[in-house]
């Protein structure tokens, strides 16, 4: 049997992206955002799914012209199925599914958030398992054991908002324009971690919260502005400092305890916040000293892409895991 030619989809917010992998190997990963979102201050589903049927011709065609291969090479189409805004999921599986049905090979359904954990089989180094993943992004925050690539328990998760919404809600609250994730952490850089204090939640087990992080961060504006109205313009360094430290210290604190449960040494991380530098830090350092044998993807595969979506549809392949191309996945999420 010769390479497998794999052509990956993703859709499920606000960017549209294509990869293709070659027997196992990523040879053309595009994505493009959507700068629209901007004006909002956050995603507006409606205005997602117009962009996703703009970008997707334009984005897959690129993504097969750096490959180096055309169409009718293509062994399989694997598209991110949920969970995910469902105009954006039908844009990305529609497009998939024609497109398979006209070359005549299969589609090959990926949940995204598995994809996020899947990206640590793209390079080296690869972790064994059985392992523990913390995967943090805008709407999902979970630490899962993964047994296997399809075989995974989830044995902690936030009762309310992801991680990555707090940091965008509080880069909301800082007059910081969107995506504000990405800039708490760019200005936390040269702020003092300890410059002010945000009370973290006392959430039994494994479990995370972050709404009242952020409400607590909400409080504390509104008095000090009253006092002071150029205190955010002022201390912003700082603020973004704190506020970041206090996020990362609470998804630090339940990770450290999953693996104090469970006994796996093995630690990794995935999702959108994945890329946040502190948190990768605070990982690294945790790893140094109690022991962990630490994975972290490249910044590439941490937001959303398909070269994810290509690792899982390929795992997926292998195993023999596809759908005939008459199928709707998106209908079944």
């Amino acid at each position: 049997m010769g390479a497998v030619h794999l052509l990956a989809i993703e859709s499920s917010c606000d960017d549209t992206a294509a990869a293709v992998m070659i027997d196992g190997q990523i040879k053309s990963n595009i994505v493009a955002g959507q700068n629209v979102h901007e004006l909002y201050g956050g995603v507006v589903p409606e205005l997602a799914s117009r962009a996703h049927q703009q970008h997707i011709v334009p984005v897959v065609d690129r993504a097969l012209k750096e490959a180096g291969i055309n169409a009718q090479q293509l062994n399989a189409i694997a598209t991110t199925a949920g969970p995910g805004l469902i105009g954006s999921l039908m844009v990305g599986v529609s497009f998939a599914k024609s497109f398979a049905m006209a070359l005549g090979i299969p589609v090959i359904e990926v949940n995204h958030m598995q994809a996020h954990i899947l990206a640590h089989f793209i390079d080296e180094p690869k972790p064994a398992f059985p392992f523990i993943c913390l995967t943090v992004s805008g709407g999902h925050t979970l630490i899962t054991v993964m047994h296997d690539y399809f075989k995974s328990e989830v044995i902690g998760q936030t009762i309310d908002d992801a991680a990555g919404e707090a940091f965008d809600k509080a880069a909301k609250l800082l007059n910081l324009p969107y995506p504000g994730g990405p800039l708490v952490d760019k200005y936390a850089q040269s702020g003092n971690p300890k410059a002010f204090a945000f009370p973290k939640p006392t959430i039994p087990e494994l479990d995370y919260s972050f709404s009242g992080i952020k409400t607590s961060i909400l409080y504390f504006l509104e008095k000090q502005q009253r006092q002071d109205s150029a205190f955010i313009e002022r201390e912003l360094v700082h603020i973004c400092a704190s506020i970041q430290h206090t996020i990362v210290a609470h998804l630090m604190d339940k990770l450290t305890k999953a693996v104090e449960q469970t006994g796996i040494q093995r630690v990794a991380l995935a999702g959108g916040v994945s890329a946040n530098s502190a948190l990768r830090a605070a990982l690294h350092e945790n790893g140094k000293q109690r022991g962990w044998e630490v994975f972290v993807p490249d910044f590439a595969y941490c937001t959303d892409n398909a070269a994810m979506i290509a690792q899982a549809g390929l795992l997926k392949w292998q195993a023999g895991m596809v759908a005939q191309p008459d199928l709707a996945p998106y209908a079944r999420n």
